[in-house]
């Protein structure tokens, strides 16, 4: 049974209950954040904090982007995640408003900054690895396996292209859905989100698996 929506959790349906970790000013990232799935947050004493998927609200995830497309807002050649994140921050309440179309909601849980240079734990429970993790629809490829993805059109960190490599199936994501989706760690940081963010491409994945 669905939780509460998006809306009503932002417009407080669940203050009083003591279920707080952490407060942010900028919505915007704590969406994208959401939208990934985990995270580092850089708190104001200079500290780090982890945070990892811990659930979410019952609530079918819907694109933001493909609502801005769909609706003639932005060109789908122009939209990536960076012209998204601008056109919420131009207005804020037209852009909560935006952001509420996705009605599903991700609650986090803090991890261990012990090592604060591991990266956010992927669904398995196993810190993703820079370039080498990959989100999947789990019904199509299981967690754990070996993929081998071909990405004509993406270059590697060294520029090189295209993109071709031995992955790990080790994440999930409400917008990873079908046989042919599927999504690249880069790692975190702000360089790292934009490439993120700039990356819709067709690709060929060659799942492994163990001869019988």
């Amino acid at each position: 049974m669905p939780y509460f929506t998006r809306a009503q959790i932002e417009a407080g349906a669940l203050d009083g209950q003591g279920l707080e970790i952490l407060h942010t000013d900028d919505p915007v990232e704590l969406f994208f954040m959401q939208v990934q799935g985990s995270g580092l947050v850089h708190l104001d004493d200079g500290s780090t904090a982890r945070l990892t998927y811990a659930g979410k609200n019952g609530h079918p995830y819907t694109s933001i982007a493909r609502v801005l497309v769909d609706s003639g807002v932005l060109a789908a050649d122009d939209i990536d995640m960076d012209a998204v994140k601008a056109w919420l921050r131009e207005d804020p309440m037209r852009g909560r408003a935006l952001m509420q179309k996705n009605e599903s909601y991700v609650f986090f849980s803090v991890l261990s900054t012990e090592d604060a240079a591991q990266g956010p734990r992927g669904a398995d429970g196993v810190p993703l690895s820079a370039g080498r993790s990959l989100a999947v629809d789990p019904a199509y490829i299981p967690l754990g396996s070996p993929v081998f993805v071909t990405v004509p059109d993406l270059a590697d960190e060294n520029g090189a292209a295209p993109f071709r490599r031995l992955m790990i199936a080790q994440d999930v994501g409400s917008a990873i859905r079908g046989p042919q989706r599927g999504d690249i760690f880069f790692g975190t940081g702000a360089a790292a989100g934009t490439i993120a963010g700039r990356t819709r491409f067709a690709a060929q994945f060659h799942v492994l698996m163990r001869k019988r």
